[in-house]
């Protein structure tokens, strides 16, 4: 299979049709950015951060690639698409077709809810970004490492913006699961970046991206596509991006048409912002803002998480203390009370494990931790943490809702302990967000730990330097050799 170029001389270009249909509205100014921005606009922190970035998605897709529901998927799709020339992480000499190769990918980096997420416009953004650019990286041999390093920052810029357009976690409160709304579009520029689309094309692309855009947030509770749902979007994002560059049109002014447009169906009723998409292009760059995880767990859950450790360390609370425990009452914002604040039942999976404040904060009490090992099906099923969740009271507290998008992971914990003692903390910003955000030194020993699982040092180590040096790479060939081996399975 062979992908044209956007510059190819045997199809029509996107160059050939003039500008943007609105250069002064939200799309027009997006894409005339995304055409125009080159690496050396991008500040130098910013690089540094979102070669980190890449690093944690590479540490979680190595580990996310021999989990059971990663294994079903390959063996389905690999069979129904059969042998291509994308690689499929970890898989050895298996390979497939591009679509199939973005889809399977981005479960891998959504495999043990280990990867990043954007707390304000809430997508898992490597799980759309880097399945989309090693899959469209395949077709464009000439893509060198900095082009590849662009075209991560500019997809990981678009999709929070698009997402705080639409208040973020709001759009979960109607059902919508955020990162298969937000993430298309993230896709669509990051690989139209390889593509070299200029400003019709990236109209064009983030168009037919927004167009595909969607996802039932239902997946939460024990279906295995949710880590699946951002490999829909990192293909759809692909397609858009492909057929944009061979000069197929998308739907103009998408964020603004007044009827069927991206922010007008997905925003109905909720008044959504579109300067959010692109007032601030240059003036803040979301890449620093978007959150690595400490815990194996959704990302509106790390403040409860916070919460319980902090909690138990202040009050040096014994197995003792713990298992005495009278009640537990979590406080959220209505965002990530509709999200996580369901009651769970037994059997309980992992994917709901990982999707639930109650069970989450017991196994943070119990355990002292919240990785790997607390949300494995076996830890899921024990009882002392169902004791703890049938003494939890998870509500809504409407308060939290008035902050904003800033404000919406705020979380209040409240133990009764055996004593009759009451403790309460509240946590505004989880550790990985903002102030509390992971250094990258920090996200280095997340990768080495989590690659321990995996791989040996020594691969851990090239990889560790292809990513980190990847805007001095003459090519990512490097890169996709060292991903193509087979992993470990971790287990869980």
């Amino acid at each position: 299979m062979s992908l044209k170029s956007a510059s190819s001389a045997d199809g029509p270009t996107p160059g050939s049709r003039g500008g943007p249909t609105d250069p002064d509205g939200p799309t027009g100014k997006l894409a005339n950015w995304l055409a125009a921005t080159t690496l050396d606009d991008v500040p130098d922190p910013v690089r540094d951060r979102a070669k980190h970035l890449l690093l944690d998605g590479v540490a979680c897709a190595l580990v996310g690639a021999k989990l059971p529901a990663s294994r079903i998927a390959v063996e389905a799709l690999a069979a129904l698409d059969g042998a291509g020339d994308s690689v499929i992480i970890g898989w050895g000499g298996l390979t497939t077709g591009p679509l199939t190769a973005a889809m399977l990918n981005s479960g891998f980096i959504q495999g043990f809810e280990l990867d990043d997420y954007h707390p304000f416009g809430p997508l898992h953004s490597n799980a759309v970004v880097l399945p989309a650019l090693l899959a469209a990286a395949g077709h464009r041999p000439e893509t060198t490492g900095a082009r590849f390093l662009l075209a991560a920052v500019l997809g990981y810029e678009v999709g929070p913006r698009v997402g705080m357009a639409l208040h973020g976690a709001d759009i979960m409160i109607r059902g919508w699961h955020s990162g298969t709304v937000f993430g298309p579009p993230a896709a669509a520029a990051a690989a139209g970046t390889l593509y070299h689309l200029d400003a019709v094309g990236f109209e064009d692309a983030l168009g037919m991206a927004c167009t595909q855009a969607g996802g039932l947030m239902a997946v939460q509770f024990e279906s295995m596509v949710k880590r699946m749902h951002h490999g829909f979007a990192a293909r759809n994002g692909l397609v858009a991006a492909v057929l944009a560059a061979s000069g197929y049109t998308g739907i103009k002014r998408v964020f603004e048409r007044e009827y069927g447009g991206f922010l007008t169906v997905f925003g109905q009723g909720q008044l959504p912002d579109p300067s959010r998409i692109a007032g601030t292009l240059d003036e803040i760059w979301e890449t620093e803002r978007i959150a690595v995880k400490p815990y194996a767990a959704c990302g509106g859950l790390h403040a409860a998480m916070d919460a319980a450790l902090q909690l138990r360390g202040e009050l040096q609370l014994s197995p003792e203390d713990i298992e005495k425990i009278a009640g537990i009452r979590i406080d959220l914002a209505r965002g990530m009370y509709e999200k996580c604040g369901w009651t769970p039942s037994r059997p309980l999976e992992p994917i709901g494990a990982q999707m639930n404040a109650a069970y989450a904060v017991a196994v943070a009490l119990v355990d002292g931790a919240g990785l790997f090992d607390q949300f494995t099906r076996e830890r899921a099923g024990r009882e002392d943490v169902w004791r703890l969740i049938g003494r939890t009271e998870t509500r809504h507290d409407p308060v939290y809702d008035e902050g904003g998008l800033e404000q919406q992971l705020t979380t209040r914990l409240r133990l009764t302990l055996g004593d009759g003692t009451v403790h309460e903390t509240v946590v505004v910003q989880p550790r990985g967000v903002g102030e509390n955000r992971l250094s990258n030194a920090e996200i280095v020993e997340k990768y080495r730990a989590l690659t321990r699982r995996a791989i040996d040092p020594a691969r851990s180590q090239a990889l560790e330097e292809a990513v980190l040096g990847l805007d001095t790479l003459p090519g990512i060939g490097v890169l996709t050799a060292l991903l193509q081996p087979p992993v470990r399975s971790p287990g869980a």
